[in-house]
């Protein structure tokens, strides 16, 4: 019962947003069925934790402690992104940027928006999460050309070609996942598909047919994750949508891409007995931070830059899941919900810095300590955070999986340090004159939402001090379930 309430709440919201989201309470309206559908993310993870995993509806939906994890982490930042986006959204109206249609259009894809996302974490059909996925993509595309300016519907495109080609080659591994289970599970039909069933019989499945289906499901689903070299999508996306959906696409989309790839690395690594999935995922995270980090001295507008930040993150992230074992799994999550938190608080304070200067090119944006200061404030510790300066979470995750990486795979970790550091030389560099210059930037008419920046930063310098001890138990068994 408390799955479906979850699962019902956004998709209900988004059907009443439709016909309500030009009101004038609208955003209110958004912020209510976010918070509702937090309770109900922490009631059913308060079950789980008590009861442990559970299946329901004929084991169409399934729970445990890892995709609980981040579906407790979806609907906390989901909650706290619609909190942001009412004054955000209404200085945009007054700008002229958006009109009531466009403003319904957006309540209401936030709300289907995150009912796919929570599909997608929650559905134990591996057809299902295909399904989820390209309505996420579906929905996301509206929302990143809502604006309607030329650059919006062209970043918009890109996005939609690019994942579109991508969740075709995840159906086509999808397929092939299905092929190699038919053989096993044949006489269960569609039900061949569920995770749990496979999970069981994984070492019973075709090695060959499904190492060749997590090579197309690793490239589907890794260009949602944003991995390179089908990134392109990710920073354009960022900078001409909306800035909260900025913020939910860097801190809960990209994540549940890759919850998407690790279910399925989980399989393929049952059925081959091999380390080739771990290292497809080496391989590619590696990739991804190098291109990201190298890419982040070209970028002029302050969006783009913490995009390719998304992405070398998502690639650190994804090098640590390919190494495996306790610590790296462990230190993989903690990262994921820092990462999650640090980045979208970073597009909070960027959306109002941007609103304040009427600009996202950085060079024309300065003084936000100033003019004022919880901005600027915002805007530096977020920088700080992201760039991994202790005592916040992002040291303590990168810590790990930097020790482990030194331990297990020697070659990586020297690329990893110099990547790091090139990362906060570019970043550092651009963030400290915007907060500290000359004041180039005026007030706003609304009074700016910044108790999601605090509260989020707060939860990071506490994950990077002090990890609760259901938390870090929590962690443990999620990890322990990726490891097999």
């Amino acid at each position: 019962m408390e799955l479906l309430i979850l699962l019902g709440l956004p998709l209900f919201g988004a059907l009443l947003l439709a016909v309500f989201g030009a009101r004038t309470w609208a955003p209110e309206l958004n912020v209510l069925v976010s918070l509702a559908t937090f309770i109900a993310g922490c009631i059913l993870t308060v079950k789980v934790i008590a009861d442990g995993p559970m299946v329901v509806l004929q084991d169409q939906f399934f729970v445990d402690p890892f995709n609980v994890f981040i579906v407790a982490l979806t609907a906390f930042v989901s909650f706290t992104t619609s909190l942001f986006s009412r004054p955000y959204m209404r200085i945009e109206t007054e700008h002229g940027r958006l009109n009531p249609m466009r403003l319904r259009l957006y309540h209401s894809m936030f709300q289907l928006f995150m009912f796919t996302m929570l599909l997608a974490l929650l559905t134990n059909n591996m057809g299902i999460l295909w399904v989820a996925m390209e309505a996420a993509t579906l929905s996301t595309v509206l929302l990143v050309s809502l604006y309607r300016t030329a650059a919006s519907l062209e970043a918009a495109w890109k996005y939609f070609i690019l994942c579109g080609v991508g969740i075709a080659q995840a159906l086509f591994g999808t397929i092939l996942l299905y092929f190699a289970a038919e053989k096993v599970l044949g006489g269960e039909g569609m039900n061949a598909l569920l995770w749990t069933h496979l999970d069981g019989v994984k070492h019973q499945l075709e090695p060959t047919v499904l190492a060749i289906s997590f090579v197309f499901l690793l490239v589907g689903y890794g260009t949602k994750v944003g991995l390179a070299p089908l990134h392109n999508w990710l920073p354009d996306a960022h900078a001409e949508g909306p800035t909260p959906v900025s913020a939910v696409l860097s801190g809960l989309l990209l994540n549940v891409a890759l919850y998407a790839v690790i279910r399925c690395k989980v399989l393929v690594e049952g059925s081959v007995r091999s380390e080739l999935p771990g290292q497809m995922l080496m391989l590619f995270g590696l990739l991804s931070v190098v291109i990201a980090v190298f890419m982040l001295w070209r970028q002029k507008d302050i969006k783009r830059l913490f995009a390719y930040s998304s992405i070398e993150h998502m690639g650190i992230i994804t090098f640590a899941f390919g190494m495996g074992g306790p610590v790296a799994n462990f230190a993989a999550l903690l990262h994921m919900t820092v990462h999650s938190l640090t980045k979208s608080a970073i597009f909070f304070a960027v959306g109002h810095a941007t609103q304040k200067a009427g600009t996202q090119m950085m060079d024309q944006i300065s003084g936000l300590l100033t003019v004022s200061p919880r901005i600027g404030w915002g805007l530096m510790l977020g920088s700080l955070a992201i760039l991994g300066l202790p005592p916040f979470g992002v040291f303590a995750s990168e810590f790990l999986i930097l020790t482990t990486a030194m331990r297990d795979q020697p070659w990586a970790a020297p690329i990893l340090l110099l990547a790091l550091g090139i990362a906060f030389a570019a970043i550092f560099s651009r963030v400290q004159p915007m907060v500290f210059g000359d004041p180039s930037v005026k007030p706003l008419t609304h009074r700016p939402a910044l108790l999601p920046v605090f509260a989020h930063l707060a939860l990071v310098l506490m994950l990077g001090v002090y990890i609760p001890p259901f938390l870090a138990q929590w962690y443990r068994l999620a990890a322990a379930l990726i490891g097999g």
